[in-house]
């Protein structure tokens, strides 16, 4: 699978949801009503990344999470991360920013 270039992914992330393009990764922070909201919203995710094999670092601040995308093996951002956003925001919908 092939890296997408910069202008790709500044492309991808402009038609999703609240992602943008940082640190080399697909990023998204979502604030939850509640922390329970938030590991609820996490385990979701979490069933879904082991069965598509494809895994986002997920740091959790509270009631904040923040999903990160990136092809580890590919060294940067590809399709599969893209299409694991789009997953992720069908997951947990617009619950905040």
């Amino acid at each position: 699978m092939s890296v997408l270039t910069d202008e790709q992914v500044d492309a991808a992330a402009a038609e999703l949801d609240g992602w943008k393009r940082s640190d080399g990764s697909l990023r998204r922070s979502i604030t939850f009503d509640t922390f329970l909201d938030g590991i609820d919203a996490v385990r979701r995710v979490a069933e879904h990344a082991e069965a598509q094999d494809h895994h986002p670092d997920i740091d959790i601040r509270w009631r904040t999470v923040t999903f990160a995308l990136v092809t580890h093996s590919a060294g940067g951002i590809t399709e599969k991360d893209v299409a694991m956003a789009r997953d992720i925001d069908s997951i947990v919908g617009r619950p905040g920013t």
